[in-house]
């Protein structure tokens, strides 16, 4: 069965930062930090799916979907990071999965999506290899405990980005700047996927994916040079993460000086490549790239998509790139790869509220029928791809953005928390219910 869903992540929707004594993430001291978020928001009340989330349910089983990715907030488990769990916490993700199993939802939990507790980062954070075996720890509390209903799970959501965004050019949460220092956090992420799947297992669970995210690199030109910093930039983002989970070893880091990584220890690898249930895809657009025009620490350089429209972030609108990146990651893994589940699609469009309470996002339904078709034309090219989620349910915290970006098939008043269906909700919930797969593209 195709599972369509949507998705969302604790930090960014959940708000109570504090009730049931959920301790401090990085992400609530990154965003009390002045100049870290754009006008400086916070998630400190976001959309408050806490005290709100038997609406959202509503709002879930209103569109007919069939699966809800969410993710757990560990501080709200473990305040410290570490020792017995909160039960207030645990009992309001037992309500949640009991809601959604009662109208016949799919629950897909994420374990990790950047909010680790700030104690563990006081004591490291990611650059400590002891933090992979906390998320293991983490990982066997709440699968003790919501596992019988909780099919599949996914234990890190794109540590390509929380590692470069957070760790190596400092725009998110912690906001180091390491650069290649901080290629610990990635093997580190991906020690503590290794060993909270074997958690998971452990406590019942059934079907295990990590979600990377991914993106089709091309090359600026047709030059030597161009294609070299494409085939970097390609390692980086997309091998880094991919390559030891599917195939037990890290790709050629030699375009980045790095000709082994100093933290990897004996067996840590056959502890990454767990075999997976499935692989988690996040797609938003392709990147382009360049050699550098000089001296430049990493080689590569950006330069920008153009000749397709763009989202609110600039992004550019490239459906037929997931259907690149779904059939590449076929050609490159072969048997190797798993059933492959989009676990995040979607765009940020301006979605103002008209006078008459509606919000006609005819962009966003033409994005999502785009890259559905795309989907499609992955699966008839022979890409086992098993269920696709819309990003997002809800418009939301959009980290360093703030409140400035808005992704949700539904709109919310942030001041009043009202939720407004747009368009694109009730296109895609008449869309569902005539298609129970992909459809081509219009």
């Amino acid at each position: 069965m195709f599972l369509w869903g949507t998705a969302t992540a604790s930090y960014q929707i959940e708000g109570a930062v504090t009730a049931g004594g959920r301790g401090p993430s990085v992400w609530d001291t990154f965003a009390h930090e002045p100049g870290r978020v754009r006008d400086g928001h916070t998630g400190d009340v976001a959309c408050d799916h806490y005290h709100r989330w038997q609406e959202d349910v509503e709002l879930m089983d209103g569109l007919g979907v069939g699966s809800y990715r969410f993710s757990i907030a560990w501080p709200r488990i473990q305040p410290d990071g570490v020792g017995a769990p909160s039960q207030e916490g645990l009992d309001f993700y037992d309500r949640l999965v009991d809601g959604l199993c009662a109208r016949g939802i799919v629950p897909a939990a994420t374990l990790f999506h950047w909010d680790l507790p700030q104690a563990l980062q006081d004591r490291g954070g990611w650059m400590a290899r002891d933090t992979a075996a906390r998320l293991a720890d983490y990982a066997a509390i709440v699968a003790e405990r919501l596992a019988d209903r909780v099919p599949l799970w996914i234990t890190l959501n794109e540590p390509f980005v929380h590692m470069a965004l957070g760790h190596a050019f400092g725009a998110h949460a912690p906001g180091q700047a390491l650069m290649l220092d901080a290629l610990p956090v990635g093997h580190h992420q991906l020690l503590g996927h290794g060993l909270a799947a074997q958690a998971l297992r452990a406590h019942g669970a059934e079907r295990v994916l990590i979600t990377n995210n991914c993106t089709p690199v091309w090359a600026a030109s047709e030059s030597d040079q161009d294609v070299r910093a494409a085939e970097a930039y390609d390692t980086v983002h997309n091998r880094l993460f991919n390559d030891p989970v599917l195939l037990g070893k890290y790709p050629d880091l030699s375009a980045y000086g790095v000709t082994n990584l100093d933290v990897v220890q004996d067996g840590d690898l056959s502890i990454i490549a767990q075999p997976l249930d499935g692989l988690g895809v996040n797609y938003y657009n392709p990147t382009r790239v360049a050699a550098p025009a000089g001296p430049a620490e990493l080689p590569f350089e950006d330069v920008g998509i153009t000749g397709h429209p763009t989202t609110s972030f600039g992004w550019p609108v490239v459906p037929d790139g997931l259907r690149e990146l779904l059939t590449s990651l076929r050609a490159r893994y072969g048997d190797a790869l798993p059933p492959v589940y989009v676990t995040e699609n979607g765009c940020s469009q301006p979605d103002d509220l008209a006078a008459d309470g509606t919000v006609d996002d005819q962009d966003r339904i033409t994005y999502l029928d785009g890259h559905i078709g795309a989907v499609r034309a992955a699966m008839d090219q022979g890409v086992d791809v098993r269920g696709y989620y819309v990003w997002s349910l809800l418009d939301n915290f959009e980290w360093a953005e703030g409140y400035t970006q808005r992704f949700g098939l539904v709109h919310v008043d942030f001041a009043t928390q009202e939720r407004t269906p747009k368009a694109s909700y009730h296109w895609l919930r008449d869309r569902l219910a005539a298609h129970p797969e992909p459809w081509p593209a219009s």
